[in-house]
């Protein structure tokens, strides 16, 4: 498949760049990318819930009334969850929600959104470009000039850049990453997808070897 190359300022750079099919042009498995997307939302959430069980409750170890001879039922002491105030039978407690997902489904499921994206044409090469400072106008200014002001949009670097990353973190429907920190959920949670023309060879190699 091949893309156009655009600069920053929205301008045509009169040059072709071919996305390889081994990455943009797989067969989707629609499953990978579910399990992928499950993995990063569970491995972000903190499991730090905890109510007061039996034996967190304040409160008397006595038997409150004899055991037989009541006419009710027999009861232990006014922790008992049976009784207001005392605790929670069965409650949440704190633990880990991460499970552990192989490789290969992960570049599988990273394979196939951008497929997707190939696919509706939301793929989009800029040529290499950096800010000598950070500022929020300027990555509004190249949001502008590309039409993508209104669009949630996920440009991705072949390395850090913080003059980029900083510039970008203000605006609401903008990321930047790197090639490293790539990850299935930001792919799909964005409508147009920057791909600057070096970070191209960077995302081949890690998702196909």
């Amino acid at each position: 498949m091949n893309v156009s190359v655009l600069k920053y300022t929205g301008e045509e750079t009169g040059r072709m760049v071919s996305l390889p099919e081994g990455v943009f042009g797989v067969v989707p498995n629609d499953h990978a990318i579910y399990l992928d997307v499950k993995s990063i939302l569970a491995n972000q959430r903190q499991g730090t819930h905890k109510t007061k069980e039996r034996s967190d409750v304040r409160g008397s170890r006595r038997k409150i009334k004899k055991q037989k001879g009541t006419g009710g039922a027999r009861a232990g002491d006014i922790k008992s969850p049976i009784f207001r105030g005392g605790g929670r039978i069965f409650g949440p407690r704190p633990r880990s929600y991460a499970f552990k997902l192989n490789q290969k489904v992960k570049k599988l499921a990273r394979r196939s959104v951008l497929t997707y994206k190939a696919r509706e044409n939301n793929i989009f090469v800029l040529e290499p470009f950096s800010f000598d400072e950070p500022k929020t106008k300027n990555y509004l200014a190249m949001l502008q000039s590309l039409s993508f002001l209104e669009d949630k949009t996920l440009l991705i670097l072949p390395g850090a850049d913080k003059n980029l990353v900083l510039s970008s973190r203000n605006i609401k429907k903008a990321k930047v990453v790197c090639v490293d920190h790539l990850n299935t959920y930001d792919l799909l949670n964005t409508k147009k997808l920057l791909i600057v023309e070096t970070a191209i060879e960077s995302i081949v190699q890690k998702l196909i070897q």
